[in-house]
């Protein structure tokens, strides 16, 4: 039903939206997406850095808010799935599966 992923991209279709993979920095001393970055498993991940501790949750918060406001998306779209004590880290993101990966794809690419 769905088409996989575009090779090289941190993310994958499923029911209700899009599974992205993502590999957090926290106490980073700025807040940005890194890029793609190849992971141990053979996939790929996004690289993110973020200024928040990882203590209650707060690094995670900073992760979902840094990712609504640069892909232009409310964070009510994204759902941690696992990862949530980890820095490799999944999170769900709400919506039409096909619309988000061009969307996500063409940000991702255009951010390196």
């Amino acid at each position: 039903m769905t088409a996989a992923a575009p090779a090289g991209l941190p993310f994958e279709p499923v029911a209700g939206g899009l599974r992205l993979f993502v590999r957090l920095t926290p106490k980073a001393s700025r807040t940005a997406v890194q890029g793609i970055a190849p992971d141990a498993d053979g996939g790929h991940v996004l690289k993110v850095a973020v200024t928040a501790v990882p203590e209650n949750g707060k690094a995670n918060e900073a992760l979902i808010k840094l990712l609504a406001k640069e892909w232009r998306l409310p964070k009510s779209a994204f759902t941690l799935v696992s990862g949530a004590t980890d820095r490799r880290k999944t999170l769900l993101v709400a919506g039409d599966a096909a619309a988000l990966a061009d969307h996500l794809g063409e940000r991702m690419r255009s951010h390196g």
